[in-house]
């Protein structure tokens, strides 16, 4: 039962976070300064929950160096996969840069296996493989071919390492740490860096119309608070892979999202690409769990017998 609760959350966080798109589409400011006010905002609405709870406020002065080090490492891996991410974008095509981040669940498996020494189900890997497949179904169309490309497609590949990283550091630190606290922390850490890099990169802080600073606000509150503060609250329960897999759904999630609110049609290929991808998130999700259901069935009848 605490498997479908968390799945349930997971589709729910997924779905908060298949939001940013449209509201990044809603915003006229640079990248990094959305990426910068979505953080900084997330973590001045968390920074209550932290300030006027005298449990949170007793873990936070508890934490010891090591906690510390590791939250804010966490911050500043979210901090490089968002420049990461954005500067590929510079060098080559949505679609391309897309679909290589979508590769994040590999990364995680590899991470898992590498360091924590997690088994790797083969029905896992075709789930995860099935539904990359999908990303790209949907991505296909505009991949350019060239030295420029090649190195943006670098970037949007190793962002993809960046950002599982981070959940795998998180699946770890939320062990002994309280959601908040870690949240509040790796946010702000995060949003430090970002603000480096948006000064380094003369980006304007200030100067937005305010259907841009609502695009802000719902970053926040909804696609990080609603989809990957969610994310960072089932770490202490399920693994970073799983985690990785779910996001695999948001271009599904933006796909009918902006069907809905802009009015966008879904192309013949966007729908095969859904249709493939939650073929592949069925086979890592809900596989062990008939599996489950068949080795306990079988067991209740040799009790019978």
């Amino acid at each position: 039962m605490k498997d479908i609760k968390n799945y349930v959350a997971l589709f729910f966080g997924v779905l908060a976070l298949s939001t940013s798109a449209i509201f990044v589409k809603l915003s006229d400011a640079p990248s990094p300064v959305t990426a910068f006010y979505r953080l900084l905002f997330t973590a001045l609405a968390l920074l209550p929950f932290l300030v006027f709870s005298e449990k949170n406020r007793r873990e936070f002065a508890a934490l010891g160096r090591r906690q510390v080090t590791n939250i804010i490492l966490t911050g500043f891996l979210l901090a490089v996969h968002y420049t990461m991410w954005f500067e590929s974008l510079r060098f080559t095509s949505v679609s391309s840069s897309t679909v290589l981040v979508s590769m994040q669940p590999l990364f995680s498996m590899l991470w898992g296996f590498l360091f924590l020494k997690e088994r790797v189900r083969p029905g896992a890997v075709a789930g995860c493989l099935i539904a990359i497949a999908g990303s790209a179904v949907i991505g296909w169309g505009d991949f350019t071919v060239s030295s420029a490309a090649l190195f943006g497609d670098f970037l949007a590949l190793s962002s993809a390492g960046v950002i599982s990283l981070y959940f795998l550091i998180g699946q770890v630190t939320r062990k002994n740490t309280g959601v908040i606290t870690y949240s509040v922390l790796s946010y702000f850490s995060s949003a430090a860096f970002l603000l480096v890099y948006t000064l380094v990169s003369k980006n304007p802080l200030s100067g937005y119309p305010a259907m841009t600073w609502y695009s802000f606000l719902g970053l926040a509150f909804i696609s990080t608070i609603g989809g990957q503060f969610v994310f960072n609250l089932l770490l202490k329960d399920i693994s970073a892979t799983m985690v990785s897999m779910g996001i695999l759904g948001e271009p599904v999630g933006t796909c009918i999202l902006a069907f809905l609110i802009l009015k966008e049609t879904i192309a013949p290929r966007q729908l095969a690409g859904i249709v493939v991808i939650m073929a592949g998130l069925s086979v890592y999700f809900f596989y062990p769990l008939l599996k489950e259901r068949e080795v306990r069935m079988r067991r209740l009848e040799g009790e019978e017998q």
